[in-house]
């Protein structure tokens, strides 16, 4: 695992020692393999086609990047002084690289079938929420995607809690490149983070060209959220 955490910028640093770009490259081939053998055991009424755009929406790397800040792979990696100076430690690329590395070190280490249940344990959800159809995903994924294509990072969410525990209330914020672009608030800290995205979203819409109509969703909906 020691290897799979060894990003070339620090490996240059270190004498030659071997980096995990040769794990990400089996990471990403294994990877892709579970994914799409888990919707086709899974979700046999779909076509080749949705399959394909199953996997796509979690084989990419705005999902693994945030898989990656959810283990906190982004404090461990290993980085050069200059790669880690200028952010590399929350950029989308290096995290989902080191996330595919992962998965390519536990394989080598544990075999497919512990590869298997380490990709279902980060990402069985997800691909529930991306089989289930267009407009499935939520405002907080499609947020992602979308910064991580633009400027290279992750959103990052910051939320407060306030009230009694029975009837606690949640105001989170979320931040792009250190500005507030969006604020929602919900029951819980997942629905008041959705509900700022919600918000980033129709801020940031304009900025990078993209709709929540372009992406089968209505643009009526209220920026709070509320538990079924």
């Amino acid at each position: 695992m020691f290897q799979a955490l060894s990003h070339r910028s620090w490996c240059a640093e270190a004498g030659g020692q071997p980096s995990n770009e040769r794990l990400e490259f089996l990471g990403d081939a294994v990877l892709g393999l579970i994914v799409a053998e888990h919707c086709y055991r899974h979700y046999p009424e779909l076509s080749e086609g949705s399959l394909a755009k199953v996997r796509a929406a979690v084989v990419n790397t705005s999902v693994l990047a945030e898989v990656a800040s959810e283990l906190g792979l982004g404090d461990s990696v290993m980085l050069g002084r200059g790669e880690a100076s200028s952010g590399g430690r929350h950029k989308a690329s290096i995290l989902a690289n080191t996330t595919e590395a992962v998965i390519g070190a536990t394989y080598l280490d544990g075999g497919f079938d512990a590869a298997r249940a380490l990709v279902m344990q980060l990402l069985e959800s997800r691909i529930s929420e991306a089989a289930a159809g267009p407009g499935s995903e939520d405002f907080k994924t499609r947020l992602q995607e979308v910064v991580a294509h633009a400027v290279g990072e992750l959103p990052h969410y910051e939320v407060v809690g306030t009230g009694p525990d029975h009837a606690r209330r949640y105001t989170a914020q979320v931040f792009v490149s250190g500005e507030a672009v969006g604020e929602g608030h919900g029951r819980s800290k997942k629905d008041a983070e959705q509900a700022a995205a919600r918000a980033a979203w129709d801020v940031l819409g304009a900025r990078y060209e993209v709709t929540a109509e372009s992406s089968g969703e209505s643009s009526d909906r209220g920026t709070e959220t509320v538990d079924a």
